[in-house]
């Protein structure tokens, strides 16, 4: 390994370390050391809740003020039913003051239980020193001014000690008239609530508390509740988080004792049922948590992430093994790229580790571990599939020179053994066959037969023309018609194999709309001399798709792959054996067994069993001939599905040879075959995670309580992902494809397009074992307008699914919450691959014409507008008059 190596490994290493702790740097805030005044009080246990109707017991509240009395002067209780109203006599043991209260609300029966209660205990304890009637119970509508303040004299004409209710601060400016019937102001000043930036929430605290004291200066204003959440979504500028908790807390304790505030904090202990009134932030408001643990010093800096140095280690041992192969194996490869490349693996380690730790670093509950678990496995998959295109483009975009540059070489008269090209039809149109034989006949190779092999083909005045034809072009070319047979192509090809002639050495394929360059054979065949080679492959390339803009996206994302993917999968000998433009040593197509009839895609199971058989390929990048892309979209999506399909079929078959065999295929060619297949797995992914989105969207809308929105931290990648992809597709068809932007651009259009497909090919080849062949169709008739819908229904309905559950988050969370606006961009992310479907299909139907036709008026008015702009216009210059 050159040193240059080792200072990429040494910086990217030392560089993860610093911006972990970049990302983690402690923060200093007042330091706290007093007693705090009060604490809002609600002693229910990690496992209870109100709404299951399981209360703490009396031992569960002693304990509980038992832990606060050297923490607090006193409590602040909400009740005087369910086992709470024993309070006051158990604080009354650990010298703790108590403010009690009543709950009251629409159940008016109850409200009767809880006035009796508070006044009977405000009567006997001499520990509660004031009460309060009510909670937020004209913010919530419960009761109108007139009907609360009937309550608050009830209680004061029977108690001695002060009394009053509890509202926000905006509750007691618009409501006056309550303000005079009460003893005291008890407010609550939340501004987690009021969408504040966490570095402003104390001065906001003190601002309305301020208000408050100005309206109301003949009344002593009690802070009944302020505090900050330790956990939680972000509500609007307000971020939910340990060290915002923390920080809050010190400096609102520091502030308060100075200028003698009279408070209770929101809240002593972490309580997990309010998440089912409040959302997840609703359980994280305790300065102690559910198990009644310190949640942050109150004396020492404050650290979000306590696991942080470890995180970075762990994330530095996953990427260095990875990071020290591939700089010892990139030798050339220039720097730029091998810095690439570590960092990014870098960065995978660095997002995996962060996930991993999760369950300990963030509180999950039930559901979000359950989440968690399901979305992990998905992360990874994503996070191999991004791995695989950096290495891609590192090795694409930045090597010196490629291993395996394969060229055409020149004829050698001295080695022309004979080739028997193959040519399976089926249905096929006679003219476009015809000039694929045509073309065949001007080869200038010395010693070549064609077979033409037409199957299942019914109706003869298809496939008589083309016997016919085949007669006039001489011996060379034989025609079989084998009327209906079995194994369709791969079943053809075979019956190919046993007319071939004896003497044919190499056996070539070519597909039935292919013109090739009469130099096909005699710079390829050459190659055979050397034994190993087992097969040669040329790109597939297309004709006559300029001027039509679907089959020039077609045109432009086939290209992507034979200049892009095969060129580096070539470099470890691991392509993919296409059904075209392929010559095959007939010696080791004989030793491994014929075409597999048993799969959709015979050609690249084929070129997989020559390679574990020990042969080598040699990939060409030359275009040697020119097909016909697909007339329908339909067509296009057809022939992406069998090539899907079919590699799910090897797959499910050969994964012994991919995962556990020690012998047979090299580790490249493994890599290659599971990483070049793997992507379209993650379509299928895609694919369930639209409809567990849409899902989970209208759960959230309908049961807010229960469903909240998916962790940030699987989110936010899925966006850098998408991002990603879409960065990797672009740069390397800038390097290695030579087209325009806009058609590198309708390349990526055509491809996402097709994520639907692909995704069906995926689930179905999983859960079947056997679809009929499905001929990409050739010279199809262009559909209406109507078919071009009919076409993607499936995507549109998706599509408009997606859009209907980002419109119905929005109008149920608006747009102020941070993780509403990221979950409603996941939503449509996930829609584009489905809108690009809808976009490819259109393409296919909508003429020139028509879109000029549509866009005449647009231009109208955009030359209206110019018109009104210029200043030499009659126009405007009437107007400036």
């Amino acid at each position: 390994m050159r040193k240059s190596s080792i200072a990429i490994l040494a910086f990217v290493l030392v560089s993860n370390f610093v911006i972990w702790a970049m990302f983690n740097l402690p923060e200093s805030a007042q330091v706290w050391t007093g007693t705090i005044r009060g604490v809002s009080f609600s002693p229910y246990q990690a496992e209870q809740s109100p709404f299951e109707q399981k209360f703490p017991s009396p031992q569960d509240i002693e304990h509980d003020l038992q832990f606060l009395q050297d923490k607090v002067t006193s409590v602040r209780t909400y009740s005087s039913m369910d086992g709470i109203e024993i309070v006051p006599q158990l604080a009354g043991h650990y010298d703790l003051h108590v403010t009690a209260g009543a709950w009251i609300d629409h159940r008016l029966e109850r409200n009767e239980i809880e006035i009796r209660n508070l006044i009977k205990n405000a009567q006997k304890y001499r520990n509660i020193d004031r009460v309060i009637v009510g909670n937020e119970s004209i913010l919530r509508g419960d009761f109108t001014v007139k009907q609360l303040i009937e309550y608050i004299r009830r209680v004061r004409a029977l108690t001695q000690v002060p009394v009053s209710t509890a509202e926000p601060w905006h509750v007691w400016i618009e409501h006056p008239e309550l303000a005079q019937e009460v003893d005291f102001i008890a407010v609550h000043l939340l501004p987690y609530w009021e969408k504040v930036a966490n570095e402003e929430a104390v001065p906001w605290v003190f601002e309305h508390y301020n208000k408050i004291k100005t309206a109301y200066p003949n009344k002593h204003v009690l802070v009944g509740e302020v505090g900050w959440p330790s956990n939680g979504n972000r509500f609007g500028r307000a971020s939910a988080t340990l060290a915002g908790q923390a920080k809050f807390m010190r400096q609102f304790l520091n502030r308060a004792a100075t200028e003698r505030l009279d408070y209770f904090i929101m809240e002593a202990f972490d309580q997990p049922w309010k998440k089912a009134i409040e959302g997840s932030v609703g359980r994280h408001w305790g300065i102690f948590d559910a198990n009644r643990h310190e949640k942050f010093s109150m004396t020492e800096d404050i650290t979000e992430n306590p696991y942080w140095s470890a995180q970075a280690i762990v994330a530095m041992v996953l990427s260095v093994l990875p990071m020290l192969f591939f700089l010892f194996y990139w030798q050339n490869v220039r720097l730029r790229g091998q810095l690439f490349f570590a960092v990014l693996l870098q960065l995978a380690a660095s997002l995996m580790t962060w996930t991993l730790f999760m369950p300990a670093t963030v509180e999950l509950g039930t559901l979000g571990n359950v989440v968690w678990g399901v979305l992990l496995p998905a992360q990874l998959a994503l996070v191999f599939v991004v791995v695989m295109n950096a290495f891609e483009l590192t090795e694409m975009v930045w090597s010196r020179y490629l291993r395996r540059d394969f060229k055409p070489l020149k004829p050698n008269s001295n080695y022309a053994p004979k080739v028997s090209l193959h040519l399976a039809i089926c249905n096929e149109p006679p003219e476009m066959v015809k000039l694929t034989l045509d073309s065949l006949a001007k080869l200038d190779y010395p010693n070549f037969e064609v077979l033409v092999l037409d199957n299942n083909t019914v109706d003869p005045e298809i496939w008589k023309p083309v016997e016919a034809h085949c007669k006039l072009l001489g011996e060379k070319f034989r025609f079989f018609h084998l009327g209906k047979w079995k194994g369709y192509k791969a079943g053809a090809l075979n019956f190919g194999l046993t007319q071939t002639a004896p003497d044919a050495e190499v056996i070539g394929v070519i597909d039935s709309d292919y013109l090739v360059e009469s130099d096909w054979l005699s710079t390829l065949v050459p190659y055979f001399e050397n034994q190993k080679v087992g097969f040669v492959q040329a790109p597939q390339d297309n004709r006559e798709w300029e001027g039509d803009l679907f089959k020039t996206m077609c045109n432009w994302e086939y290209a992507g792959f034979f200049n892009i993917g095969m060129v580096q999968r070539n470099e470890r000998d691991a392509i993919i054996q296409h059904g075209t433009m392929t010559l095959i040593r007939r010696s080791a197509l004989n030793e491994v067994g014929d075409w597999g009839e048993w799969c959709i895609c015979e050609d690249a199971e084929l070129g997989m069993r020559l390679m574990r058989a020990g042969y080598n390929s040699v990939y060409v990048n030359h275009a040697y001939g020119k097909g016909l892309t697909p007339d329908s979209f339909a067509g296009y999506k057809r022939q992406r599905f069998r090539w899907v399909y079919g590699a799910v079929q090897i797959m499910r078959k050969r994964w012994r040879w991919l995962l556990t065999e020690k012998t047979g295929l090299t580790l490249g060619q493994r890599v290659h075959f599971i990483a070049g297949w793997f992507p379209w797995f993650t379509d299928a992914m895609h694919l369930t995670f639209t409809f567990a989105g849409i899902f989970w969207s209208i759960a959230m809308v309908l049961f807010p309580e229960t469903f909240e929105f998916p962790l940030a931290v699987f989110l936010v990648p899925t966006l850098g992902v998408f991002a990603f992809k879409i960065i990797h597709a672009l740069a390397l068809y800038k390097v290695r494809v030579k087209c325009s932007f806009w058609q590198r651009i309708g390349a990526a259009i055509a491809g996402m397009g097709l994520t639907h497909a692909i995704a069906r090919a995926i689930w179905l080849g999983l859960t079947t074992t056997q679809l009929p062949f499905m001929r990409t169709p050739k010279c199809e008739n262009k559909p209406a307008i109507l078919v071009g819908f009919y076409m993607v229904w499936e995507e549109v309905r998706i599509m408009l699914l997606l859009w209907f559950a980002a419109l119905s988050v929005l109008l149920r969370f608006g747009t102020t919450e941070w993780e509403s606006n990221v979950w409603v961009t996941i939503l449509l992310v996930q829609s584009v691959p489905y809108a690009a479907a809808l976009f490819t299909s259109l393409a296919n139907v909508v003429t020139a014409e028509q879109v000029q036709t549509w866009a005449k008026p647009l231009l109208q008015v955009n030359k209206s507008l110019k018109d009104l702009l210029n200043p030499q216009s009659p126009v405007r210059t009437s107007r400036s008059h």
